[in-house]
């Protein structure tokens, strides 16, 4: 059997057998988000259910939510810029806009034509960065919308695309290791300039007789606690936190094979093999289990 087809199996018995709970909060563009930056370059359905970031010369443009969070799932169906797309950036995160802050990542790094989009993921714990995976993903993400995942709770950060597990960090805060989750976020969204760094190294810019760039999202849906102040019901293992409860405290056996079938086929660079990075010496957590 070749890899593509012991993926599509394993897609298969993971959505039969450990389908997660059924989403039970959707939302309006225009109800749930608020634009950040460049009303001009963000366009809104009719029925609220999907946006569009514009960039171009004169701006970049992003939205963030009007409520904050503290541990769930955050999905978001995006499609992205076909074509020449080389040192655009379309990001997708929580953020805690702290000076100390939690971020969960996903950037996508645009190429030239004809090469493929990376996806980075980062996060940021108590300040601190510097954990960014990269992968190329296994079908083109310009020509349909795809799931963009992130599960969050007491146990660990999920990363997904279409419920395939990218990445994980767990929480190691008993052994040293910084864990998000004291620090309320929102969810976010932008679309920006990174050519000095985003493709080859920066060496690759932005055509910009190529603009305007538009990068589409959709069909957001947030099942989450909203932050009032209110660390302890938030942290609560209860039917409503389900996010929190023992089932999601690890991947199951399915997705534990998925995600080495990507660390195996589709991660270009992870941190925790960067030892030239980090002078021979890891940061802790790539020592500790990853679920």
């Amino acid at each position: 059997m070749n890899n593509f087809s012991s993926f599509f199996l394993l897609i298969s018995i993971f959505l039969i057998q450990d389908c997660w709970a059924s989403i039970v909060s959707t939302g309006d563009f225009n109800k749930d988000f608020f634009v950040t930056w460049s009303p001009s370059h963000v366009n809104t359905s009719i029925d609220g259910h999907s946006r569009s970031l514009v960039l171009d010369k004169d701006s970049g443009s992003g939205f963030a939510s009007n409520d904050m969070f503290l541990f769930g799932q955050f999905d978001m169906k995006i499609k992205l810029v076909p074509g020449n797309s080389a040192g655009t950036v379309v990001a997708f995160y929580l953020t805690s806009n702290q000076p100390n802050r939690d971020e969960l990542d996903f950037e996508f790094l645009g190429n030239v034509d004809g090469q493929p989009y990376t996806l980075q993921t980062n996060v940021y714990a108590n300040g601190f960065d510097e954990r960014e995976q990269r992968i190329k993903l296994w079908f083109d993400p310009t020509k349909d919308f795809h799931t963009y995942s992130i599960l969050w709770n007491l146990y660990q950060i999920v990363f997904m695309v279409d419920w395939v597990p990218i990445r994980t960090y767990r929480n190691h805060a008993d052994k040293g290791v910084a864990y998000p989750r004291w620090q309320p976020m929102s969810v976010q969204a932008s679309f920006w300039d990174g050519e000095s760094w985003a493709t080859n190294g920066g060496k690759d810019k932005i055509d910009w007789s190529k603009a305007p760039f538009v990068a589409s999202f959709k069909d957001h849906k947030i099942d989450a606690c909203v932050w009032k102040g209110n660390e302890g019901s938030c942290s609560d293992e209860s039917p409503t936190n389900w996010w929190n409860n023992e089932r999601f405290n690890s991947l199951t056996w399915a997705q534990r094979r998925l995600f080495k079938w990507v660390k195996k086929y589709h991660v270009t660079y992870d941190y925790c093999q960067d030892y030239h990075r980090f002078n021979n010496t890891l940061p802790k957590e790539c020592l500790l289990s990853k679920y």
